[in-house]
């Protein structure tokens, strides 16, 4: 099929890339559709922000006072709920086989007496290791009950001692310590993985949305175009993603209650240049594959890897040297990154990680589409002996003018 005449100026291309686009179902869908739902649904499940009232269980082995009162603070945590109180051990394990319970604490006969002696006691507690939240979360309240229990007991000790309960809490706590989460106020894991992973949905669903038109013209043999041509495309593809991007920087942070603005001017400027690195890679993919369907599948794919790779929720210091590199070629590493530290943190232009080798790969990828159209115009590259075979005639040519001009 051979590429039909069309304008191949900047804004000529500008403008019929955002007409394809808008007839395009495929590509509207991704470049419009999916970012919004995404902003409905993706935060939904996060927003409660932490866990709270996990199921858990208590074998009281002793059966004292003491046991008594680790219980009844064990049920007034807000992050436990205590579901069952038995003296079978066994029972405890089959309600947390069954999934009735996450957790157990297991207090052990004389505990009171052994107490009393000033010995040490042992509270083993033991979670459902499949569900890490619900495991930390159930540790984390027994903890705090024991804590809490124990605590009282060294102060009364103490005040046994003949200090007064002033001194008796300075004495058990010399020093204090007051905890202020700076940037993630309510300590949610909402407020921790969306601003973060906003930037990866804007990357996945551009990138695919301009793979797919690329795919659609390489069908319809509309392919060939200038440089400006391509750079007029990627500008029209730059479009979806700024737009999506903004609509997570603003409407979705503020519904969800996120921090956010800390340097709003910072975060946009970052996105002008992450959207159209992420249309040029995603341009040269449609390119380079042979089926408009293939982006779809192959890019779907990548968006778990790219979430590892860009360090937000794995340290880029623990991936081999390779996969570190690997991340450098991708937008989000960059975005992710940089991008919550300026919209959530507050940091500068200059406190970000903001080279401009990180958005390289935007250039590289015009400049590869440009080249492999002009290739796929000029048709299968011809076999290494005819181009030698051309080359000595070149150069016989060459030889025999040089010769035949003095004569």
């Amino acid at each position: 099929m051979t590429n039909t005449p069309q304008a191949n100026g900047f804004w000529a291309q500008w403008r019929a890339s955002l007409r394809a686009a808008l007839a395009d179902k495929g590509v509207l869908l991704m470049a419009l559709l999916a970012p919004v739902l995404y902003g409905f649904f993706y935060p939904w499940p996060y927003s409660l922000q932490v866990v709270q009232r996990v199921p858990v269980a208590v074998v009281d082995l002793d059966g004292s006072s003491l046991s008594r009162q680790i219980t009844r603070y064990a049920q007034a945590a807000p992050q436990l709920d205590v579901r069952l109180v038995t003296g079978n051990p066994a029972a405890a394990r089959e309600a947390l086989w069954r999934g009735q319970v996450q957790g157990i604490a297991t207090l052990p006969a004389d505990l009171k007496r052994d107490v009393a002696r000033g010995a040490a006691v042992v509270v083993p507690v033991e979670g459902n290791g499949a569900y890490l939240l619900l495991n930390k979360t159930a540790l984390t309240g027994f903890m705090g009950a024991i804590g809490t229990v124990s605590g009282g007991i060294e102060l009364r000790r103490l005040q046994a001692g003949g200090l007064s309960p002033a001194q008796a809490a300075q004495a058990r706590a010399p020093l204090s310590m007051d905890e202020v989460s700076l940037f993630n106020p309510t300590q949610g894991y909402g407020a921790y993985v969306v601003p973060a992973v906003a930037w990866l949905i804007a990357q996945q669903t551009l990138l695919i949305a301009a793979a797919m038109l690329a795919g659609r013209w390489r069908e319809r043999g509309q392919l060939g175009t200038s440089a400006r041509g391509w750079w007029g495309r990627i500008a029209a593809m730059a479009l979806w993603g700024l737009a999506s991007g903004a609509f997570y920087l603003g409407w979705v942070t503020v519904l969800q209650g996120y921090p956010r603005g800390a340097n709003l001017g910072g975060a946009l400027v970052l996105l002008a240049l992450f959207a159209p690195a992420v249309a040029a890679l995603g341009l040269l993919l449609g390119v380079w594959l042979r089926q408009r369907e293939y982006s779809m599948y192959v890019l779907l794919a990548t968006s778990l890897p790219a979430a590892f790779l860009s360090g937000a929720f794995w340290p880029s210091e623990a991936l081999p040297a390779p996969l570190r590199a690997l991340a450098q070629l991708l937008p989000s590493t960059a975005g992710m990154q940089a991008g919550v530290q300026l919209a959530q943190i507050g940091a500068t232009l200059r406190d970000v990680p903001l080279s401009w080798r990180r958005w390289a790969p935007s250039h590289w990828a015009a400049r590869r589409c440009w080249c492999g159209v002009r290739r796929h115009q000029r048709g299968p590259r011809p076999p290494l002996s005819e181009r030698m075979a051309r080359g000595r005639t070149s150069c016989l040519r060459k030889q025999l003018s040089f010769l035949i001009q003095p004569l």
